[in-house]
């Protein structure tokens, strides 16, 4: 029985060493986060996460727990032995696995590994994999396995060889006692995994300390991050319950109300324009020097000055897949899921291509040069009522230089080659997705003097192909009677910051020759209010956009909202609050305001309690 508990007491403090070891690749791998942090800070970052750690250890020595109490009647010293072998084999791959990947994702999303990636990789495996360099897929594969084989290495020697194996016990009473010890021995994993006998089970804020959120990060097991993401993908209407649903209700309609409908008119009277939408890879406002950004989109930038530009805007999420949906439905992101996995439910969504074609006559194509079947996106665009979707299989392989498929100029030249005289009674609705602007930024443009950052050259690329598009309508005689919305599909990835509020911050930019409001306009709004904008500029309904809001309705209660994997944010015109919901508190960095906390978490509990019955 002494052995029985050695070797089990092993296997926790074998599982424990490698997620401790997890943490260290997890810092040493991203030193542009956390190079400033000192001793001291890790050592904290380790003292904070050991309760989770202890957790997901627990979790692994389960099968070996119960391996260890049949030993008692059988020994350990054959069958026994190698099942462990070659479970230990298992976790310390899938373990290593988890820790590159969150090691090598986080300095690209800042949030801890959940179940994104793993719904990218199996829509579009191609896809998914397309912002990484072949060399950088080697590298992780070498990772994988050294860090795999060094925890194979610590369960091995700690369990299998350091203690001897069980022997059998032939006293029956003595096997009796033994085996309600190791009972309780597994009473104990059961408390360590559910995080102690109190009221609150283990859950991610019991790794945050600190006030900095990259601490905090550290600390999370991405294994536990993980589970826990896989494991609260559909209850939606169990999630995110901050009041009574009266009370929720209540909030959530004080900020969407319109007490009358007096709206600045966007479109010269009478005119019904043809309508295009060009929607940017991870642009944000931080490239727009018009309102204090960095000098490189600066083609947009001009084009955004002589039409309007709304200056105080906001993605709702951080990938594309809630970023479309926000844009064209009017539908929130999500922070730990994305309403795109569900097909079934997309079809329950209303959009603004399938509202223009239903009641404005509209005809509509959808233009994007990668794979258009990457996180179920063409089953949305067909749900969205689009009549054409072109993609990357519409594209000559030729063409198709891009890891993402073809190149943002070569989607535009398409674009441009199909543009056509107005018809008032066949308007047109045309959406242009980029993604030359995306990892790993290669691109064919070549002005490394003015831009030695990769990153910015892509940007610059893609601000030159979508200027080209615009200008090329201009002088068109289309451009009269052409409207024209350029907005980013999610929070921006480049430059580098940390502030979620300047990552999600985004321009939101509307050009044309039909435009009848020109300037820049500071109202709080997000994606989700385009639908809701621009159908109503068209004289079209749009009551059932439930969370979109008119920008030019001066009598709607105007706001932003946005959310991550780990924070909500609610932005109005006198205050930014930012909510962590990791760790319930707010985000000490900003003016919050307690009106503005419990309106952020309504309307996030409403958004669930749609979701559920969508």
């Amino acid at each position: 029985m002494i052995k029985a508990l050695i070797k089990l007491a092993a296997t926790l403090l074998a599982g424990i060493l490698c997620f401790i070891i997890g943490k260290l690749i997890f810092l040493a791998f991203n030193p542009s986060v956390y190079s400033g942090i000192g001793f001291g800070d890790v050592i904290a970052v380790v003292g904070n996460g050991f309760s989770m750690d202890l957790a997901m250890s627990a979790y692994l020595s389960v099968l070996p727990c119960v391996m260890l109490i049949v030993s008692l009647f059988i020994g350990s010293g054959g069958i026994i032995d190698k099942i462990l072998k070659w479970y230990f084999v298992v976790v310390s791959l899938v373990v290593s696995l988890v820790v590159v990947l969150d090691s090598s994702l986080y300095g690209y999303w800042r949030f801890k590994l959940d179940s994104t990636p793993l719904f990218y990789l199996l829509s579009s495996p191609k896809s998914a994999m397309a912002s990484m360099e072949w060399w950088m897929i080697a590298g992780g594969i070498v990772m994988w396995l050294v860090i795999g084989a060094v925890f194979f290495f610590i369960y091995y020697a700690g369990v299998i060889r350091f203690v001897k194996p069980v022997e059998p016990c032939k006293n029956v009473k003595r096997r009796i006692l033994q085996t309600g010890v190791m009972m309780l021995a597994a009473g104990v994993l059961v408390i360590s995994i559910r995080g102690g006998v109190t009221v609150s089970t283990m859950n991610l804020s019991r790794a945050y300390f600190s006030a900095d959120q990259r601490l905090n990060h550290a600390a999370v097991n991405p294994a536990f991050s993980l589970m826990y993401s896989l494991t609260h993908q559909d209850n939606f209407s169990e999630q995110y319950r901050f009041f009574e649903d009266e009370k929720a209700r209540r909030l959530f309609s004080q900020l969407t109300e319109s007490p009358c409908d007096s709206i600045v008119p966007l479109i010269r009277g009478g005119v019904r324009p043809d309508v295009y939408v060009i929607i940017l890879e991870s642009f944000s406002s931080q490239l727009f020097p018009s309102v204090g950004g960095e000098e490189v989109a600066l083609r947009l930038d001009s084009i955004a000055r002589e039409g309007l530009m709304f200056t105080n805007f906001y993605a709702n999420s951080f990938r594309t897949d809630r970023g479309l949906v926000s844009i064209m439905s009017g539908y929130p992101g999500q922070p730990n899921t994305s309403i795109m996995k569900f097909v079934s439910k997309t079809e329950n969504l209303p959009s603004f291509p399938r509202r223009m074609k239903e009641e404005g006559g509209y005809s509509s194509t959808y233009y994007y040069g990668g794979d258009a079947n990457f996180t179920n996106m063409k089953a949305y665009l067909v749900n969205a009522g689009f009549d054409r979707i072109i993609s990357d299989v519409d594209f000559p392989v030729s063409k198709r230089l891009s890891k993402w498929g073809a190149h943002d100029d070569e989607v535009f030249s398409m674009a441009i080659g199909e543009l056509a005289p107005y018809e008032a009674d066949k308007p047109k609705l045309k959406v242009i997705q980029t993604s030359s602007s995306h990892e790993p930024f290669e691109v064919p443009y070549d002005d490394k003097g003015r831009f030695p950052d990769i990153r910015a050259r892509a940007f610059a690329y893609a601000d030159s192909c979508a200027a080209d598009f615009i200008n090329a309508l201009h002088d068109g005689k289309e451009w009269n009677n052409s409207l024209v919305v350029i907005v980013p599909d999610h929070y921006g990835a480049y430059p580098d910051t940390d502030d979620p509020l300047a990552r999600h911050k985004v321009p939101l930019i509307i050009t044309g020759g039909a435009l009848a409001y020109r300037g820049t306009d500071n109202t709080a709004g997000s994606q989700i209010d385009i639908a809701s904008t621009l159908l109503g500029a068209l004289r079209l309904p749009h009551d059932d956009f439930s969370f979109s809001r008119n920008l030019l309705n001066p009598c709607t209660t105007h706001f932003a909202f946005f959310a991550d994997p780990s924070l909500i944010g609610m932005v109005t015109e006198s205050d930014t609050t930012i909510y962590n919901l990791d760790s319930d508190k707010i985000v000490p960095l900003y003016g919050a305001s307690a009106r503005n906390e419990d309106s952020a978490k309504a309307f996030l509990q409403l958004l669930y309690d749609d979701l559920s019955k969508r």
